[in-house]
Parts: structure tokens; C-alpha cells; sequence
């Protein structure tokens, strides 16, 4: 694991808000030891949580991996409501706690559980594969979930001709370039990635010579045509550290670039900036009052967890 000091977050942070931040953090810390608890944090997360106070950090399987592991009573959940929920079905028993109700996801919103069934219907015996992008109640209709990380194998695993993928059309593009099973789509989408073109990323390489370019596989096909790698979160960070370019561009939600550039600070970043207002609404002072009064608490009825338990525990069990 790297530890990045104060003076590496300086960087980003200036010298006047970190000495500002440290009362909470301290505050997180303690509070931490007293409840037995810890942070998971998403990649995205502002690098002012990401840096001090989470525990573990990674991409949503990496993430979910760790919920189901760990031996803290208390999870705090600094990333999206889906996320917070997947950590509640992978460990029933342990409290967990999202710092902002309204935390949210367009591609979660994007697809209902009455939406699974009527799919159902009309393509009976088709396995339905869920992104992990999505709600309790939808991953307790399908039969397995998937994160970017994971996609292809959780397709291929099934062995069959085609499946139902949802709900983000352009990961079930990208996963259809993959395989030769059949992908039937749902035209959902991420607010965030969907706003990139390749256009914009052409004019990159114009104007950065020798610019190496990376994108997240929720971006829309004429991106990803022009990326010279495509990958999850954690598949972009282990690509920037084991190739070390002079010069990259992260094609995602732009946190992850400043989180990333502390811990690579020989590489320059060029940074298109679409941030997820849903995962900004996560703060460190949000993180302190959920700790302090266990709010807001993600609550699952018993039997849509269990349901759902089976398709999260499914994409487990498949190795990337």
C-alpha cells in the first residue's frame, strides 16, 4: 500500500484547507478506533478522503472483495448508495453507514426491478447479467452481477449464446467486442463518461505530443475507439504504474487522475475534469457525522438481501 504524506498532498490540497481538515480527520480517526470501524473508498473519492482517512480504496469489486472480508463491526461507505448497499449484502451483519442519503447513481436510476421481470418475459431462459451499478432490488431479480473489472469473464462464465447485460449500454458494447456471446443491451448510461467524446480526445493528442490516452469502458464506442486502453478503475491504475508514460490521460470521473498523480509523480496527467456530482456529495465532514451519530444506516429487507446475495456472491467467485 502507498502512503502518501502531507507534503505529497500538497499538490492538490493547499498547505491552509489541509491544516483546516485536520480537526475532522483526527475526529474520523478516533471515532474509527471507537466503534471498530473502517472506510472503504472509491477511487473517486476527493483526495482529501482518499489519502487520510480510507482504510481500503479500490474500484467496485475490489471494494465489495473487502466489505465481505473485513473484521470491522462498523463500515463506512465513502462512494455511492449502490456501492453501500452491495456492502450490506455481502456482510448482513455489520453496520453500514453511507455519509449522504442522496449519494446516488444514473445508472442505478436508470433500471427497475419491474424492468428485470418484463425483460424476463420477453426473452425467457436468457440469463440476465447486472452491472454493479445497480440497485438491491435489481441485482435480486438477475443472476449474477458484474463490475468493469470482471464483465467479460462473468459473460463468458455463463456459456451460453447470448445474455440480457444492464443497464450500461456502452460497458455491454464494449464487453460484445469481447466475446462472441450475444449481448442484449439496456440503454442506460453514466452521466459522467457518456459526456466525453472522441473528438475531444483527438484534440488531446494534437495538442500533447506523445500523450498516452486510457479510458473506463462506460465511455461512450467512439472514445474507447480512440483509447489505447480500456479498463476499469483499478485496471487504469495498475496500467498508469506498471507502463509509467510521460504523459496520460485518464478518460473518467477526474478525482481518480488527482488520486493517482500522487502516487506517480513521475508521470504528468492531463486532466479533462467530469465530476460525479453524486460522489462529491461525500465529504470528510459528512464522514465524521455518520461515525459520531451511526446515521445514515443502509437498511435491506431479509429476503431481497438474500436474493441479491446470490447474484453479488456469483461474480465473487469469478476469478479476473
Amino acid at each position: 500500500m502507498t502512503v502518501v504524506t502531507p507534503l505529497s498532498l500538497q499538490q492538490c490540497i493547499p498547505d491552509v484547507e489541509l491544516a483546516a481538515l485536520s480537526e475532522t480527520i483526527e475526529k474520523i480517526e478516533r471515532l474509527k478506533k471507537e466503534r471498530n470501524a473502517i472506510v472503504l473508498a472509491h477511487n473517486y473519492m476527493t483526495p482529501d478522503i482518499y489519502h487520510t482517512v480510507a482504510d481500503i480504496k479500490g474500484d467496485s469489486l475490489a471494494l465489495a472483495h473487502a466489505a465481505a472480508e473485513t473484521d470491522a463491526d462498523v463500515i463506512v461507505f465513502a462512494g455511492v448508495h449502490f456501492m453501500a448497499e452491495t456492502a450490506k449484502i455481502t456482510c448482513p451483519e455489520k453496520t453500514v453507514l453511507i455519509p449522504d442519503l442522496d449519494a446516488g447513481c444514473s445508472l442505478a436510476e436508470s433500471i427497475t426491478a419491474a424492468d428485470i421481470r418484463l425483460l424476463r418475459e420477453r426473452y425467457p431462459g436468457v440469463p440476465v447479467v447486472a452491472y454493479v451499478n445497480t440497485s438491491a432490488e435489481v441485482k435480486a431479480e438477475v443472476d449474477i452481477c458484474c463490475t468493469s473489472g470482471n464483465a467479460v469473464q462473468v459473460v463468458e462464465s455463463l456459456d451460453v449464446d447470448r445474455v440480457i447485460f444492464l443497464p450500461d449500454q456502452y460497458l455491454g458494447r464494449w464487453v460484445a467486442t469481447q466475446t462472441d456471446t450475444e449481448i442484449i443491451l439496456w440503454e442506460g448510461s453514466c452521466m459522467v463518461h457518456e459526456l466525453f467524446t472522441g473528438a475531444e480526445l483527438r484534440e488531446y493528442r494534437q495538442s500533447h505530443d506523445g500523450v498516452e490516452i486510457i479510458a473506463h469502458p462506460e465511455c461512450p464506442p467512439d472514445v474507447l475507439a480512440e483509447a489505447d486502453f480500456v479498463g476499469s478503475t483499478a485496471g487504469m491504475i495498475g496500467w498508469v504504474k506498471d507502463n509509467k508514460p510521460k504523459k496520460v490521460v485518464m478518460v473518467t470521473e477526474c478525482s481518480m487522475s488527482d488520486n493517482v498523480a500522487l502516487e506517480t509523480p513521475d508521470v504528468e496527467f492531463v486532466r479533462p475534469c467530469n465530476l460525479c456530482p453524486h460522489m462529491k456529495k461525500i465529504t470528510l465532514e459528512k464522514i465524521a457525522t455518520s461515525l459520531e451519530t451511526m446515521n445514515h444506516e443502509v437498511v435491506i429487507a431479509p429476503e431481497m438481501a438474500e436474493k441479491a446475495r446470490r447474484s453479488v456472491d456469483a461474480m465473487l467467485k469469478i476469478a479476473v
